[in-house]
């Protein structure tokens, strides 16, 4: 077989395992304290391999056979935190190549044994801010490929359509009462969905807005304030990593556009786990701690809009299940190990729920 003839069986597969698979569902989610405001959660958790990165790793691999750069073969190598490897360990063995993950060697045991049902193997290492360089030097000892998610993310996505995410949230909305959705609030892992969003809402000329979370441990916030006020530094480096696994950089990566989002918000870990439990909560089911992340955010969209006098909808996404973090953030001993507080933050995200204005800071259009 031909490369060229490999390549166009390859992508046949990954569209038939596409034309297998339905859409993700949104969840209406009650906010008390804000009546007139609308939630809804876009439930990525559905997807085979359980997460909303299940899209990404789907373009990351249709990007790598369009420009040539998988043969058959070749070793996949990916710098991931998790939810990325699981999902493009899916894509791989679908298509009959080795995986390799790179990930911090703090990522859960359940993600570790997500990514080894799907038939990938996983290299550990101490630093979270060495993992794109250890993937770089696999790539070049295997003769493999390092697929790059976070350079790569933001262009690998069709934002046209395709039905990339936001496309699909539009058309789930498309019979509330707010179809229109006045926020979609997501947090930046490699800055891929933000950048579908804020596009997506440019090209189809929504008034919508995109409004990031960000965790601590994370340089994004300090980067996108720095773009709006004229020094933007993609120098900005930490020296470990998010406590929120799949959101949170310790660097500046290529895939976030600053110019894609109009406002942004820094969420305290304690809060988004809060905002994780009470999620869980209302759904009777566990979420993981991004989309507590997320919900935090949404909290500071609905003030916003209450202060403008404003109604409408706001949807956000579930991105995770939490059973992937039944040794982390479901285990109070992780909590006492890290000196993150509970009790106090509980009460804050129930009086936010209720309806009393959150202190975050955040900055531009909000």
């Amino acid at each position: 077989m031909s490369q060229r003839e490999w390549v166009a069986a390859a992508i046949r597969k990954i569209e038939a395992d596409f034309n297998r698979s339905a859409d993700t569902h949104l969840i209406p989610m009650p906010l008390p304290g804000y009546p007139g405001i609308d939630v809804y959660l876009k439930d990525e958790s559905s997807h085979p391999t359980g997460s909303l990165k299940h899209r990404l790793a789907r373009s990351l691999f249709l990007y790598a056979l369009a420009n040539g750069w998988l043969r058959e073969g070749s070793t996949v190598i990916e710098a991931s935190s998790g939810s990325t490897a699981v999902s493009e360990a899916y894509f791989a063995r679908l298509l009959g190549l080795p995986f390799i993950a790179v990930i911090p060697a703090s990522t859960s045991p359940e993600k570790i044994a997500a990514i080894e049902f799907q038939g990938g193997r996983c290299h550990l290492v101490d630093s979270p801010c060495t993992i794109n360089e250890v993937s770089a030097r696999l790539a070049r000892e295997t003769g493999g490929h390092f697929m790059d998610q976070f350079t790569y993310a933001e262009r690998a996505t069709d934002w046209r359509a395709n039905n990339n995410i936001a496309e699909s949230i539009f058309k789930q909305m498309a019979e509330e009462p707010h179809p229109v959705p006045a926020w979609i609030v997501c947090g930046p892992g490699t800055g891929g969905t933000s950048a579908t969003l804020g596009r997506y809402v440019r090209y189809r000329r929504h008034g919508t807005k995109v409004l990031c979370a960000d965790p601590e441990h994370s340089v994004f916030y300090d980067y996108y304030r720095g773009a709006l006020e004229g020094r933007a530094d993609p120098s900005l480096a930490l020296p470990g990593g998010s406590r929120i696994e799949g959101i949170g950089r310790p660097r500046v990566e290529a895939s976030f556009i600053p110019s894609c989002v109009d406002a942004m918000a820094r969420v305290p870990d304690a809060l988004s786990l809060a905002a994780m439990r009470h999620v869980s909560a209302v759904l009777g089911r566990r979420v993981g701690g991004s989309t507590g992340t997320n919900f935090v955010g949404v909290l500071r969209a609905a003030q916003a809009m209450r202060e403008a006098g404003q109604g409408g909808s706001i949807v956000t996404i579930l991105c995770d299940s939490g059973d992937r973090y039944a040794h982390s953030y479901y285990d109070p001993a992780w909590y006492a190990r890290h000196g993150i507080e509970v009790e106090a933050a509980d009460q804050a995200i129930a009086r936010a729920v209720a309806g009393e204005p959150l202190a975050l800071e955040a900055c531009g259009d909000i």
